[in-house]
C-alpha cells in the first residue's frame, strides 16, 4: 500500500490489515526516512534529473522522522531527528537556528 503512494509517510490505515493493532495500541509510533525512498530512483548521472536528485539528497541524507500517529492521552504530530546508517542511530538533529554564532 505505501509503495503505490506519491507520499511514502507511513499512516495508520496501513495497519488496517494487521488485526487489532491499531485498535488495541495506546501509542503507535512510524520511522520515515525519505533518503531511503529517494535513493532508489537515482538517475542517470550527467543529466539535469541527476543533479536535481543530488540537490535533494543532500537535503534530506542522513535525517529521518518518527511520526506519533496516534496517542490516546497526548498529541500526535511529527519529530525531526538525525539518523546515522553506518550504526543505525537515532540522534537530535542540530538545526542551524538552534546554533550557537560560530567563531572565525
Amino acid at each position: 500500500q505505501v509503495e503505490n503512494r506519491e507520499d511514502k509517510r507511513p499512516q495508520l490505515a496501513d495497519l488496517r490489515e494487521s488485526g487489532s493493532i491499531e485498535q488495541d495500541a495506546d501509542v503507535v509510533m512510524f520511522v520515515f526516512r525519505e533518503e531511503y525512498y529517494v535513493e532508489r530512483v537515482k538517475p542517470h548521472e550527467g543529466t539535469a534529473e541527476f543533479q536535481d536528485w543530488m540537490a535533494k539528497m543532500a537535503l534530506i541524507s542522513g535525517k529521518a522522522e518518527v511520526i506519533i500517529g496516534k496517542q490516546r492521552h497526548g498529541p500526535v504530530g511529527t519529530v525531526q531527528l538525525q539518523f546515522e546508517s553506518n550504526v543505525t542511530r537515532f540522534s537530535d538533529l542540530a538545526r542551524d537556528q538552534y546554533m550557537p554564532e560560530r567563531l572565525e
